[in-house]
């Protein structure tokens, strides 16, 4: 995705929505949000709170199981059971 393709999407589109951090624009993308989740930097938990939820709607929509419960379980493990593609 290009740098102006990434500035068209509404904030919405983003895991961390308020910093435009980490699109979910496709079921890569999304996968690719819970692999990075522990390596974003500058954001509070409570920006955290916000963006695992962002990406658990986003992972139901695009057909994503995940086993996660928490953000804190990123990292931890494969986060879906059909993350290798």
């Amino acid at each position: 995705m290009s740098a102006e393709e990434r500035k068209e999407l509404p904030d919405s589109a983003y895991a961390f929505a308020g910093k435009r951090k980490e699109p979910m624009t496709d079921a890569e993308h999304v996968r690719n949000a819970m692999a990075r989740f522990d390596q974003v930097k500058g954001v509070t938990d409570a920006e955290r709170d916000e963006a695992f939820e962002n990406i658990k709607v986003a992972a139901k929509h695009y057909g994503i199981e995940m086993t996660e419960t928490s953000w804190r379980q990123f990292g931890k493990k494969p986060h879906t059971t059909n993350s290798s593609h």
